[in-house]
């Protein structure tokens, strides 16, 4: 049932009301939480590790700087409800980068690191940014050069390196936090209900779409945050493994200030790495996907490293193998399975008080104020135990696409937002993810449109039909399996789709990582392709 934009905002006016009554909702914006936490959580801090290094901060050092980039950003012209953009991996000026914003009134964007100048340029494009956060170069990426290759984007004026020098039509981070020294911080005035963040995902089109998440909604996924469940302040810490650019990265860098924590930021993934760091801070939990939590074990099993200390870990954004849970539980750590997305971020979770079934076997239970309906093609419900498409609903549920538009077929009367995913229930109330409807690959945690990497297959001349589909995967759960039919008398290898795939310009996670030239591809009486039939014989084994 697709709905009008006026019933939409009707029913997210009823719920934001009932949000309020029940205690989920207050007054309390971003900037306003992370200045009083200075004082009202004194053990919070931050430690930001790199490859070899750590640089620890305490939450009230993190202020000060971001203090020092409101400024900075003020004195750049950024007002209340402008945009400011955030390609930075989890370092201190990422974290000092979003509160500087916040406290200035704005509306952040992170951009996960791998996206190249094509996603960029399309989300500072769609989101009308006005300043871009980046390192001048991180690793073997050259953000001047990326920069300089952007598509031309008449809101931005203001591009921001994180570098002492100054890059040649830029301004560098010591340049922003010394250009507001002369200026007072005032409360910008800005509302609880109003949009805080702006996070794009990929979904089933071939651009992403900007989830628009208020100060209320992200402070309470920031609160009921499994993840840190039970974590004790000034005692326990939390390891930090997503990129701030997904929306769960996003939410962990922000958990010093709201659960008092230490948190450690990886500022890349390192399964190495991350077992040092667990043994060093005595990390007690952390959230990431399968890939994350098997090389964890692994290495820690081959260096001998004491990860003892992290006694529980949420684990989703990928289809959870049974065996993974009951591993970790043989080396100490409750895993347990939880099922979200940058819309509505964390719908369902399993505790540690759950059973080994329930939190290997299903995504759990709602949590904090979430509800949810599993309904057929009709939206009416579905009997116990029966498949159907997931529905939900919460507090810490977005607030409608930035393009308005695609509200139109996301939501269900009374405000039930349309997963699109599939889905059973059982009679404890229980969730259980089976399939998906939507048109996406997760590799390794990463949300991948099926569409656009179709639509940048057939810009190459030797193709004539295609269709890309997920083919599973031990390590990264999925992969993006590409199945082509030629034009006449052409050819084709995966090396010129991976040569094609870098000319455009795209994250390299797009590429296709198998290829099947087709005489033909299965199709409906309508034309549309079975993308089922496909993914059932990658399932298998029947293509190689």
């Amino acid at each position: 049932m697709t709905l009008t934009p006026e019933r939409i905002v009707a029913d997210r006016r009823e719920l934001r009301d009932r949000w309020y009554a029940e205690g989920f909702y207050g007054s309390q914006t971003l900037g306003q939480q992370f200045l009083d936490a200075v004082t009202t959580q004194p053990n919070a801090s931050y430690i930001f590790a790199g490859d070899h290094d750590e640089r620890p901060m305490s939450l009230a050092a993190v202020a000060d700087e971001a203090l020092r980039a409101c400024l900075g950003l003020q004195a750049l012209g950024v007002r209340p409800g402008d945009v400011v953009a955030v390609q930075v991996p989890n370092r201190a000026e990422l974290v000092i980068s979003y509160y500087g914003a916040w406290l200035a009134g704005a509306v952040v964007v992170p951009i996960t690191h791998i996206y190249g100048p094509s996603e960029m340029s399309f989300i500072l494009r769609e989101s009308g940014a006005k300043v871009l956060v980046v390192p001048d170069r991180w690793r073997n990426i050259d953000f001047v050069d990326r920069v300089a290759s952007l598509e031309p984007l008449t809101a931005l004026e203001h591009v921001v390196y994180v570098s002492d020098e100054t890059p040649p039509g830029g301004i560098s981070w010591k340049e922003l936090l010394a250009s507001g020294s002369d200026r007072t911080y005032a409360d910008p005035g800005v509302h609880a209900d109003d949009v805080c963040c702006l996070i794009y995902t990929s979904g089933t089109t071939s651009s992403p779409k900007g989830v628009q998440h208020t100060h209320n909604s992200f402070l309470t996924e920031f609160r009921g945050n499994v993840a840190f469940d039970g974590l004790e302040p000034g005692r326990d810490s939390a390891l930090v493994i997503f990129p701030a650019g997904h929306v769960a990265g996003t939410i962990s860098v922000c958990a010093p200030s709201v659960k008092g924590l230490t948190a450690v930021l990886m500022d890349r993934w390192d399964p190495a790495r991350a077992v040092e760091l667990i043994e060093r801070y005595h990390c007690a939990s952390t959230s990431g996907t399968p890939l994350h939590y098997s090389l964890i074990l692994e290495k820690a099993a081959e260096a001998g490293t004491d990860i003892s200390s992290m006694r529980y870990g949420i684990v989703g954004a990928a289809s959870v193998p049974p065996s993974l849970v009951e591993r970790a539980g043989g080396q100490g750590m409750v895993l347990a399975r939880c099922y979200g997305s940058t819309e509505h971020p964390t719908v369902t979770a399993c505790d540690a008080t759950d059973s080994v079934h329930h939190r290997s076997r299903t995504d759990g239970r709602p949590w904090a104020g979430n509800e949810f309906r599993i309904v057929d093609e009709l939206g009416e419900d579905v009997a116990l135990g029966v498949d159907g498409e997931l529905v939900t609903r919460g507090p810490d549920m977005f607030v409608g696409y930035h393009d308005p538009s695609l509200d139109l077929g996301a939501f269900l009367p009374g405000g039930w937002y349309r997963t699109g995913d599939i889905a059973r229930a059982d009679e404890a109330g229980y969730l259980t993810i089976t399939d998906r409807l939507k048109d996406i690959i997760i590799r390794g945690g990463e949300n991948i449109a099926s569409k656009e990497v179709e639509d940048l297959l057939m810009r190459h001349p030797a193709v004539a039909e295609t269709a890309v589909v997920a083919r599973p995967d031990e390590k990264y759960g999925e992969t993006v399996a590409a199945f082509v039919r030629l034009e006449p008398g052409a050819g084709l290898s995966l090396p010129d789709v991976i040569e094609h795939f870098r000319a455009a310009g795209v994250a390299r996670q797009k590429t296709p990582e198998s290829l099947f030239v087709v005489d033909e591809l299965p199709h409906t009486p309508s034309g549309k392709v079975q993308k089922f039939a496909l993914r059932k014989q990658l399932k298998e084994g029947g293509l190689r």
